[in-house]
């Protein structure tokens, strides 16, 4: 979809009017990549079919793997979750702001092409990624915030790597320099009522699992 911002675009101009132009993207369903605490991401809204469609084309992403979402308050999950687990609210405590995925049961009413084709979870974060919080907060809403990459392939830490990797694809890129890069963020879910390990990343396992028993 096209939309009426030039682009992609490295920032120019103050940051606010970047992001003021990044939502406007989003608003008019085109992909905005943006840095966060890990990798850049790709920003569509989630609740757009359309929008959803063209990002997983873009990445060559297979349609049966989720897409991991970002909120920018707890209040956020009544639109993605059925319900908060117990053990998850120590961990939300402890390390939101921050590079940990929880994948909550999912509102029967999202699209498969954020909870995979098995619809059962809905993968969440609230980033500490400044530049990230500010566009999500501008926005308003959930955003996804999959990582900058074709799939299979290591994801982008400048957004320079985000412009070579994806051309005029990504409708616009917000610059917010080189971010950390290194592991993803750590994704948690639960099975048979304990804490299960998705993906490793950036914070071990083991603190997660101590964390949730305090």
């Amino acid at each position: 979809m096209k939309v009426n911002v030039s682009g992609p675009a490295l920032l120019n101009k103050p940051l606010a009017e970047e992001v003021k132009k990044a939502v406007l993207v989003l608003e008019q369903g085109g992909i905005v990549a943006f840095p966060t605490e890990t990798f850049y991401g790709l920003a569509v809204d989630p609740f757009n079919e359309q929008a959803l469609s063209e990002l997983f084309k873009l990445k060559g992403r297979p349609v049966h793997k989720p897409i991991l979402v970002l909120i920018q308050s707890e209040n956020q999950l009544a639109g993605l979750a059925s319900s908060i687990p117990d053990l998850y609210r120590p961990l939300m405590q402890l390390y939101w702001p921050g590079p940990l995925t929880l994948v909550f049961p999912a509102l029967a009413t999202l699209s498969t092409a954020l909870t995979g084709t098995d619809g059962r979870g809905i993968g969440v974060r609230i980033s500490s990624h400044a530049v990230a919080r500010d566009f999500g907060q501008l926005w308003g809403r959930p955003l996804t915030a999959t990582s900058a990459n074709l799939s299979g392939r290591p994801a982008a830490r400048t957004a320079a790597e985000v412009q070579q990797f994806f051309g005029a694809g990504v409708s616009y890129i917000l610059d917010g320099g080189q971010t950390p890069g290194g592991m993803s963020s750590t994704v948690v879910g639960i099975a048979q009522g304990q804490l299960e390990l998705i993906r490793a990343g950036v914070i071990d396992f083991s603190s997660l699992v101590a964390g949730g028993k305090g």
